[in-house]
């Protein structure tokens, strides 16, 4: 009998974008304005969002989002 040995592949690891983090925040702010989250829950949630805000200012500021319409003047 032969000894065979089979290299397997490494496993992809985990990984998050800041694309990734922006689209949390975006969908922690709109379950927050639909009323996902009971009155109990806000702190943590608050809290969670301040972090993850925090972070994403620090690694990828933010400039004026394209899709914002200019404001009209009368």
């Amino acid at each position: 009998m032969e000894n065979q040995t089979t290299q397997e592949a490494p496993q992809a690891q985990p990984e998050l974008s800041v694309n990734d983090l922006k689209n949390i925040r975006v969908i922690l702010d709109t379950a927050v304005r639909r009323g996902a989250f009971g009155a109990a829950e806000m702190t943590s949630i608050g809290s969670v969002f301040d972090r993850l805000n925090a972070f994403l200012t620090a690694v990828a500021p933010e400039s004026a989002p394209a899709s914002e319409e200019p404001t009209q003047q009368a």
